[in-house]
């Protein structure tokens, strides 16, 4: 096995048809989130460039979908992905000299991805020190092992390396886990937005994170 330590054991423990996590559930849950580690082990964030658009606009399309289904209507989440999430969008942003993409991949699978663009929010105080972190997005199954964290640092590392005085962000409103974890990046809310998504208009938080170099 390639984990050591209290958890190894505890996984053979359950493989011999132990359960050392005193509750069936609770082991089930511990198993998955070991599976997790692993598999996040043999991810790479990679920068993308011209060819990517295809897999950026799959892995668009079924995190979006993923994350809204159930929150948003369907038909507004179809609308969005075929407008939004379209190959040429990514290959746009590819081709553009402003913007950098970021794809995370596990045995070339993608599985996330982050946007870093020219930032197009509507604040008052805009300037070419600033950039947008336009998408970050990860697949559910393999949230919760530090990947996202990753993909921020990323953008943050980037920014820093040209200069940049802040990160901004749009998140959905409504989105609390998220805003949560962006405050604990060091954002803070600056202001708000309207952002359509499909037929319907929703409410974003527009976040900050000033940098110091």
């Amino acid at each position: 096995m390639l984990f050591i330590g209290r958890f190894s054991i505890r996984m053979i423990r359950v493989i011999r048809g132990q359960n050392p996590w005193g509750g069936e559930q609770r082991a089930l849950d511990s198993c998955k989130l070991i599976c997790k580690f692993h598999n996040m082990s043999e991810a790479v964030i990679r920068k993308c460039g011209p060819g990517d658009e295809a897999a950026l606009s799959l892995i668009g399309q079924a995190t979006f979908l993923e994350s809204f289904a159930g929150i948003l209507p369907g038909k507004d989440i179809l609308l969005h992905c075929a407008k939004q999430h379209a190959v040429e969008k990514y290959a746009g942003w590819l081709r553009d000299p402003a913007s950098t993409i970021w794809l995370v991949e596990i045995e070339q699978a993608p599985i996330g991805y982050v946007v870093l663009t020219t930032p197009d929010l509507p604040l008052t105080d805009i300037s070419p020190g600033d950039l947008e972190i336009k998408r970050i997005y990860l697949l559910h199954r393999f949230q919760g092992a530090g990947m996202g964290r990753r993909l921020m640092e990323q953008a943050r590392s980037h920014a820093l390396a040209h200069l940049v005085r802040r990160l901004l962000l749009g998140v959905y409103a409504q989105n609390h886990e998220a805003i949560h974890f962006y405050g604990k990046l060091g954002y803070r809310a600056v202001g708000q937005r309207q952002f359509q998504i499909g037929e319907k208009l929703c409410d974003d938080l527009i976040m900050r994170l000033t940098l110091e170099s």
